[in-house]
């Protein structure tokens, strides 16, 4: 576990998420069947920086001040612990970028399917990233458009600003492919795939999987969702939804490698609602701030009850190892050190970018956060020094399922 570098107990202003937990958890608990992946998830942000999780004393050498540092939970669902693993996975990106321009698309799925995936969000969730690689990758090899190998990074979310279901994949990809000769096919200046064809193929692939997911059983129905089990009411939804518009948002591609990971950076360690969001939390309602999109991105406040806003958040809990950042085409594990030599072969690029050396938490943090986490934060002017050990407090018993 990593330790943060501020003072356990500084002073804070706003309301966070774990305050949030603390309050009011237990009692959503209580009320709520959770599954086990959602009950770990509130009890490591309750417990993330605190002494549940154990830590460090410190002292300093030159005033004497005692400095009490607590670990991390590291759970990929807590606010304050997306930073580091961000930086760290931007910077093996960096030696993965070509040096061409990157398109940023989004592929949303139908919210007539939330109740669906919240039965069955591995299954679901695993589709949305199958039909949407397929449907880029079978353009990108289609000679009409491009006619190679493209490189895509695709990244899931499940929410929208005010916490609700919005199941989408947000796509960055090459504007550009690797052809099997080894040349590099570049793509219109800015433009990649027609997106309402996009829409169309993706539309299709997704139900034809969906259909095969339903004939063989693979999907959990309950609930809402028992009735699918009859073959009518399948076919119904399988009809609504052919016939409906599907979403396949492109936008502006980005210029230069450092916009490409700026973009990156925006959407790969993003958790549901972040802590500077929230705006307050009293008599157990929790005010925060979001923006409305279909009213031209006007910035607004929005309050819930607290079990409200818990059932909301755990909506985008995901499946335990559930990989929410995948890669394809010329990224893909199997070939992609040759592919993408490859491909910057065909780009001239004859300098590629290195992957950096491992970083220290503390060089981390001086760089990230210009913050010295060995220098005294009383006086400025000593080193702290490890005195002792706090040790991790054994978590409660889990209570029923």
């Amino acid at each position: 576990m990593e330790a943060h570098p501020h003072d356990a107990g500084a002073a804070r202003s706003r309301v966070e998420l774990a305050d949030i937990v603390r309050a009011h958890g237990a009692a959503f608990r209580a009320g709520h069947a959770l599954p086990a992946v959602q009950y770990r998830a509130l009890h490591a942000i309750q417990a993330c920086r605190t002494a549940t999780l154990g830590g460090h004393v410190a002292r300093c050498n030159a005033c004497g001040t005692l400095r009490y540092t607590y670990h991390s939970c590291r759970n990929r669902h807590c606010p304050k612990c997306q930073t580091r693993a961000k930086e760290r996975w931007l910077e093996a990106r960096r030696a993965e970028l070509l040096p061409v321009p990157y398109f940023h698309l989004v592929f949303t799925l139908p919210h007539t399917l939330n109740t669906l995936a919240q039965g069955n969000p591995q299954r679901m969730y695993g589709l949305l990233f199958e039909a949407a690689a397929s449907t880029l990758l079978e353009f990108g090899r289609n000679p009409r458009w491009l006619g190679g190998e493209i490189a895509a990074t695709l990244v899931l979310h499940t929410w929208g600003q005010n916490l609700n279901q919005h199941l989408h994949v947000h796509a960055l990809v090459t504007g550009g492919a690797l052809a099997v000769d080894g040349q590099w096919i570049a793509a219109r200046k800015g433009f990649l795939f027609p997106v309402q064809a996009l829409s169309q193929v993706y539309r299709g692939k997704f139900l034809d999987a969906l259909t095969r997911a339903f004939a063989a059983n693979q999907l959990q129905l309950a609930g809402s969702t028992a009735a699918l089990a009859a073959p009518t009411a399948r076919g119904e939804l399988l009809s609504r939804l052919r016939d409906s518009p599907w979403v396949v948002y492109a936008k502006s591609p980005c210029a230069g490698p450092q916009q490409v990971l700026d973009y990156l950076g925006r959407y790969t360690h993003r958790v549901a609602l972040s802590n500077n969001r929230l705006l307050s939390l009293s008599d157990g309602q929790v005010r925060f701030t979001w923006k409305d999109y279909a009213h031209g991105n006007r910035r607004k406040v929005m309050s819930l009850e607290a079990t409200e806003f818990l059932r909301r958040f755990l909506l985008h809990v995901l499946p335990k190892r559930f990989m929410r950042i995948r890669h394809y085409g010329l990224l893909a594990n199997r070939a992609k050190s040759i592919l993408l030599a490859q491909a910057r072969r065909a780009l001239d690029q004859h300098d590629a970018p290195q992957t950096p050396a491992a970083e220290s938490i503390a060089a981390f943090w001086l760089r990230v956060a210009h913050v010295d986490i060995h220098r005294c934060p009383q006086c400025g002017l000593g080193t702290l020094h490890v005195i002792s050990v706090l040790p991790r407090q054994r978590p409660p018993a889990r209570g029923p399922p």
